[in-house]
């Protein structure tokens, strides 16, 4: 079996949480299936970041959530997603998310973010967007999914 010269060697483990994500990269590998197996690594990793410093994620993504259901997807709804992050109720949102007062910028950003991609907006790369680029890149199935048993006959 030939080794490849380039690769790419993700893995993590903290806690409860592991990650691992690998990909070989040989002469025929395309640069988008790079970048695509390095957006699954950052997506990986994204939401987990805010999680381990503390913060109450889903506090904040129930805000967002709520937010996001009186606005229209598109770059249009973007000043109004600004809106609420700087309304005083985001403020009491970002506040219960976080233990330790020292958390609160990092809230704010997983908030704005969180209210960004609910506008089906994306500020970096994600497999998602890129499959629909190139749609022989596809994202993996989640873990333990199965597919509907087939019938027999």
């Amino acid at each position: 079996m030939d080794v490849p010269d380039e690769y790419i060697d993700f893995s993590a483990k903290y806690k409860d949480w592991i990650s691992i994500k690998k990909l070989a990269i040989r002469p025929d590998t395309k640069p988008e299936e790079v970048v695509f197996h390095l957006a699954g690594v950052r997506s990986t990793i994204d939401g987990r970041m805010f999680k381990l410093l503390g913060i109450k994620t889903d506090v904040l993504d129930a805000f967002a959530a709520s937010k996001a259901s009186g606005m229209r997807a598109g770059y249009s709804s973007l000043g109004q997603a600004l809106q609420h992050v700087d309304s005083a109720e985001a403020k009491r949102a970002v506040e219960d998310a976080c233990d330790n007062k020292t958390l609160v910028p990092f809230a704010k950003t997983y908030l704005l973010n969180r209210l960004i991609t609910s506008l089906k907006l994306d500020t970096s790369l994600s497999q998602q967007a890129m499959s629909k680029v190139f749609p022989y890149l596809k994202p993996p199935k989640a873990p333990g999914r199965m597919g509907k048993p087939k019938a027999s006959v």
